[in-house]
């Protein structure tokens, strides 16, 4: 056996002198790890006579207590200058400008999206949502489109492959049968829009195979032409915030309006500019018209008690109008530069009140 207090004498000593954590955690192995001195001394204690062997285990374990303790307690001084020396070398110097972050842009559809909903909120209308694939009766029967009607040809379908009983299913064509499932579902009184996305097979600048549209519907028992061309009045006027855009209503055809009408906003094209307010020119933007008596029967509405409107327009459409957006195909190229331009931030959405409200 070693002389034990110079042995504790010297392992106090070392622990006292090391300058950091991994100094002290040598020392630690060394002294008390499975092959260090004071664990290989204790292994020693079997050739002792019992007498030898309580003595010395007691003067041991005093030694490897102390040891124990005083590398605990150094370790603890060790720990707290290493986290000031971090500290110290982390510091940020706040008198510095922030660095630039990128920021995200809100794509102009969703922009629009929210501007609809937030005026014709303001009117009273909730929103409604229905499936993008939808079968004949919904898209199209019930819309006073049956299967001989030459309006079909208006619509350029995706079909689906025919199912065993030879009914196809299509991706919905508009979002009218949204309405026609709210008119099933629920009694009048109605006022909802409907927007979301729709499908035809078309593209060029200022069509795509997918796009969206927002389509509009009240019934009940008083409304009339007169509160259509208010409502449509009221939100062109809110949408392009110019309170006295002129609008006109042309006489027109769809199959489930009677009569119907399409909407045009008065503009400008001088000098190849488009400028929308005050001008010698039209441009239609959407179309409407009183819901027809057959729409409302097929949906199980008694239309000698009820009657109402619709109307319907093309998101990006009226969001190209407002934003100077040339082409149609861009809204849907993923170009983080396009985004970045025409994208909004904070998002900011204009109101009944004519101004854009945050």
């Amino acid at each position: 056996m070693e002389n034990l207090d110079q042995l504790r004498e010297e392992l106090l000593a070392s622990v006292t002198a090391a300058d950091s954590l991994d100094a002290l955690d040598a020392i630690r192995v060394s002294a008390l790890g499975r092959k260090g001195r004071v664990t290989e001394m204790m292994k020693g204690l079997g050739g002792l006579d019992p007498e030898q062997r309580r003595e010395a285990g007691q003067a041991l374990n005093a030694v490897k207590t102390a040891v124990a303790d005083a590398i605990d307690a150094r370790h603890g001084g060790l720990a707290d200058a290493a986290l000031d020396a971090e500290l110290a070398a982390d510091r940020i110097d706040i008198t510095l400008p922030a660095r630039p972050e990128s920021e995200g842009r809100l794509h102009p559809i969703s922009q629009t999206f929210d501007e609809i909903i937030a005026i014709f909120g303001e009117m009273g209308f909730s929103v409604a949502e229905g499936p993008d694939i939808e079968d004949d009766f919904h898209n199209f029967t019930a819309l006073n489109i049956p299967p001989e009607h030459p309006a079909r040809q208006m619509h350029d379908t995706f079909y689906l492959p025919e199912k065993p009983d030879g009914e196809r299913l299509v991706l919905r064509t508009h979002t009218s049968p949204v309405q026609i499932r709210t008119m099933q579902n629920n009694p009048p009184p109605l006022r909802i829009i409907a927007p979301g996305r729709t499908y035809r097979c078309d593209s060029d600048m200022t069509h795509t195979p997918m796009f969206h549209q927002v389509e509009g519907l009240i019934v009940d028992e008083t409304t009339h032409m007169g509160h259509l061309k208010g409502c449509l009045i009221e939100f062109c006027r809110a949408y392009f915030e110019i309170d006295d855009v002129p609008v006109r209503f042309r006489p027109s055809y769809f199959p489930f309006t009677e009569p119907s009408a399409e909407v045009d906003i008065g503009c400008s094209r001088k000098g190849g500019e488009l400028k929308i307010g005050a001008g010698d020119d039209w441009l239609e933007i959407l179309g409407c018209g009183m819901v027809h008596p057959k729409v409302l029967a097929a949906c199980g509405v008694d239309p000698d008690k009820y009657q109402g409107f619709a109307f319907g327009m093309g998101i990006e459409r009226i969001a190209m109008l407002k934003y100077g957006i040339p082409d149609l195909r861009t809204f849907f190229d993923a170009d983080m530069r396009w985004l970045r331009h025409y994208g909004f931030v904070p998002l900011e959405v204009p109101t009944l009140l004519r101004g854009l409200t945050p």
